[in-house]
């Protein structure tokens, strides 16, 4: 019986409270409405017939629920150690903050990192650091194109308007005009929003075809040439696949697709807008080399790449066999990783599906130097970047300019709410609610974007420098240090596999994943070899 306790004394009370209200004072009469209330809510626990917990335990159950719900704020502010990267650590998110604000981002007394736990990093320094420079570091994307660009090495990742709020593109936009670094569109097509302060975009184009489709879904050359054409949009990129959900293709939940962003995406409103997984408008490696050729004839000449998460080597293979094979290359390629983030995934897709960007960007990177093709496009790197040590990194281990989605969020004000699927954020960044994002100042939040970017460059600026170096072209795997054991330290160079230029070209080199699926993958199709086929069909490998 002590389960219905509370229930009983609910009762008792409610009963006791109303003898009193009407014999003896008024005063009594909240107390009736409380547990009256009460008694209501457990008799409905105890008819029902969905919750087996609210059955067993009326009004008790409620309680349970309510700490529950709050239990990810509880752990957040209260519980989780400074460094706990769940997605983002507080050290993460204050230093983004920090910089934003241009407020002193300097710490006290020592490092809250443990220098001898496995999987801790630094970068070694110089006797002789270099002298400080421009911060302003730049990559040319696209230097035989007819209109080459001008990046920054630190840039906005892709981000569409819906699953962000019209004053979060607005901030976004103008942060990234006023410092000189690209805003990409994400998949999203290009709203009037991107357009208010006349920031750089790099227009991502998914398989839904947004802003570029026709009225079955299929992609229009007309509608892509009245985007494309526009001074604004300096890059061109095809989306292949989403670091956090490869292979499911782009999810707006339906309280998300208002009209305005139905009408512009091409969709109908208050429905899930649910990109396709795959292209229709290329099917093997080849096609796809030649839809990236015909897109920046379209664009009048404009840098033109794909961004992709590395699932199926041989399928990256293929692409990769298909440029050497057809002369037909990209401009640049990004490549995404498992940890980057999303708007909206299914559980399994976000925590289980793709390749990290550490592996990804290394085996990418080796395949184009492998092939001798690297000097000949430019290649980027997506996946939980928001220090200047992650820039270093990164760019040490074969990339030549980062984006950030999440850390510019938090620029703009993000507190890691983790509400971005139900269009309730409570900083008014990732809704559609005009009563939450109308409170978001786009004025304030752009020059929030642009500290970020500038004092984060800053600070790897004076990293390189600490190094000895004057560019982050010239930083490599053998500057970063990683432990692998309590009593082991190797150097990126060291842990992973390089390849030397052309050495694809002679043979198949030592590497365990060349060795396995190389020789097999094909230019002509995306489909697997034989041996996994075989694998597909029989549990005996």
């Amino acid at each position: 019986m002590s389960r219905y306790a509370l229930y009983i004394l609910c009762i008792a009370v409610a009963l006791v409270s109303a003898v009193m209200t009407l014999w003896l004072d008024r005063g009594w009469l909240w107390m009736l409405v409380v547990s009256g209330a009460l008694v209501a809510l457990g008799t409905w626990d105890l008819l029902q017939r969905r919750s087996t917990l609210r059955s067993n335990y009326p009004i008790l159950a409620h309680f349970r629920y309510g700490l529950e719900s709050i239990g990810p704020e509880m752990r957040q502010y209260f519980i989780q150690a400074d460094t706990a990267e769940v997605p983002f650590s507080r050290l993460q998110r204050a230093l983004v903050y920090q910089r934003a604000k241009s407020v002193i981002d300097t710490r006290p007394f020592g490092t809250l990192q443990d220098v001898y736990a496995v999987d801790y990093e630094w970068i070694n320094h110089s006797m002789v650091p270099a002298p400080h420079g421009d911060p302003d570091f730049r990559v040319v994307i696209g230097e035989k194109s007819a209109q080459p660009y001008s990046a920054s090495v630190f840039n906005i990742s892709a981000m569409s308007w819906g699953s962000l709020s019209a004053n979060a593109i607005r901030a976004l936009n103008k942060g990234a005009k006023a410092g000189g670094f690209y805003h990409d569109t994400g998949e999203g097509s290009i709203s009037p929003y991107h357009r208010e302060h006349g920031g750089d975009l790099c227009w991502e184009i998914g398989s839904g075809y947004f802003g570029c489709r026709d009225e079955h879904g299929n992609f229009s050359p007309e509608r892509f040439v009245a985007n494309a054409n526009d001074p604004q949009v300096k890059l061109i990129e095809i989306k292949l696949s989403q670091g956090a959900k490869p292979g499911h293709g782009g999810v707006l939940p339906a309280p998300k697709v208002t009209e305005e962003v139905a009408a512009t995406r091409g969709v109908l409103p208050w429905v899930d807008c649910v990109s396709p997984p795959q292209h229709s408008a290329f099917s093997t490696p080849v096609h796809l080399l030649e839809f990236v050729a015909e897109l920046r004839r379209l664009s009048g000449g404009k840098p033109t790449g794909f961004k992709l998460a590395i699932g199926h080597p041989w399928e990256w293979f293929g692409i990769a066999k298909a440029m050497k094979e057809t002369g037909l290359l990209p401009d640049f390629i990004v490549v995404d990783g498992a940890e980057g983030g999303t708007g909206a995934a299914p559980a399994e897709f976000i925590d289980h599906v793709g390749l990290p960007m550490h592996e990804a960007l290394m085996l990418v990177h080796n395949t184009l130097v492998g092939l001798g093709l690297r000097d000949d496009l430019r290649l980027g790197a997506a996946g939980k970047v928001v220090s200047a040590f992650d820039l270093a990194r990164t760019l040490a281990m074969g990339a030549d300019w980062c984006n950030a989605g999440r850390g510019f969020m938090f620029a703009v004000g993000c507190i890691q709410a983790q509400t971005c699927h139900t269009g309730h954020c409570p900083t008014g960044v990732a809704t559609q609610d005009p009563k939450r994002w109308k409170h978001l100042d786009v004025v304030d939040k752009g020059a929030r974007v642009h500290n970020f970017h500038d004092n984060t460059v800053r600070a790897l600026r004076d990293l390189l420098c600490a190094a000895g170096l004057s560019h982050p072209r010239e930083i490599g795997p053998e500057h970063i240090l990683r432990r692998v054991s309590p009593f082991e330290v190797r150097s990126l160079a060291a842990l992973y596999r390089f390849l030397q230029p052309g050495e694809l070209l002679t043979g198949i080199p030592d590497h365990a994943v060349f060795k396995s699926f190389w020789a097999s993958a094909r230019s002509d199709s995306f489909t697997a070899p034989a041996r996994a086929q075989r694998m597909r069909e029989s549990k005996s490998f």
